[in-house]
């Protein structure tokens, strides 16, 4: 009798050591995958950290990787997930602890930076890469830009002040935050080289966006008139040609995007080199991009 009342007493907490066993390996296991443990999540999954502007293309090149005969350290390619946001943001991020294995930047200068922290802390890790060339366009989905045959000082004071002057309009033109996103800088350096910057910015007509994909959005949505915004950008959303012209090569500085491995692992090392076959870097040109080392534009690439 009195056996029975113990295991009474204790049934409730037994109930609850299981309910507890039950819930943590719940919390450990892969949702999808029923048998894997939070240990193999770790292993299995390659976290990539990229810039926004590599929404677009991204997505078919990893497609393409998972498709692909390369072989892998373990002969099993890894699940990929990516987080985009301005490269700046990213890098923020990876200084604070983030568990990202690869940082794909939108420049050259914050993969540099974070080797050389790495190296001033006595940690070894892989050198920068570069992967793409980014191009920058003018665009507008509710002016048509077709008349627009060169963008040069003349057709931009004309397009951005003397116009909306003579109408009476107020305009709005959108860029990437130059401090976080390195398409922002190369609009700035533009405009700067054009003697428009410094004007545009006293007449407050000049909207920072947070990345470049948040300035596509803007100008896409017509919350801005005029947008300068990544080419990839367009090719993506198939925007008409009438709406954008692409900026020549030589009136800003070079949009050359490197990446780095913040985690060494195979998996993080295979798909580094992957974004550097020739299979990639044509994924890459066919959205927008210049393959690596090349100086001509995508348009003259498509011909």
């Amino acid at each position: 009798m009195n056996l029975n009342l113990k295991l009474i007493a204790t049934l409730p907490f037994y109930l609850l050591l299981a309910s507890c066993s039950n819930d943590a390996k719940t919390a450990q296991t892969h949702p999808d995958s029923q048998s894997e443990t939070s240990a193999q999540h770790s292993t299995d999954v390659l976290r990539i950290a990229a810039a926004a502007n590599l929404a677009g293309v991204l997505p078919a090149v990893i497609d393409a990787y998972e498709t692909s005969d390369t072989q892998t350290s373990n002969n099993q390619k890894p699940k990929i997930e990516v987080t985009y946001a301005s490269s700046g943001k990213l890098f923020a991020q990876i200084n604070s602890g983030a568990p990202y294995d690869i940082f794909l930047s939108a420049d050259q200068d914050f993969p540099a930076k974070y080797a050389q922290q790495q190296a001033n802390a006595k940690v070894t890790v892989q050198k920068p890469f570069t992967y793409t060339r980014g191009q920058l366009a003018l665009y507008s989905s509710n002016h048509g830009l077709s008349a627009l045959k060169t963008v040069d000082k003349a057709s931009l004071q004309q397009l951005f002040i003397t116009q909306p002057s003579e109408t009476k309009t107020a305009i709005k033109i959108t860029l990437a935050n130059p401090e976080l996103a390195p398409y922002g800088a190369s609009a700035k350096a533009f405009l700067q080289q054009q003697g428009l910057y410094d004007t545009l910015s006293d007449k407050k007509v000049l909207i920072q966006a947070e990345n470049i994909g948040q300035a596509f959005q803007y100008t896409h949505t017509a919350t801005t008139d005029y947008g300068f915004v990544a080419l990839s950008q367009l090719i993506s959303a198939k925007v008409a040609d009438s709406k954008y012209i692409i900026l020549q090569l030589e009136s800003y500085p070079a949009i050359l995007q490197d990446g780095i491995v913040i985690r060494n692992s195979a998996q993080a090392t295979d798909f580094s080199h992957y974004l550097q076959s020739e299979t990639a870097q044509k994924l890459f040109a066919e959205a927008g991009y210049l393959p690596v080392g090349s100086t001509t534009s995508a348009t003259s690439l498509s011909k």
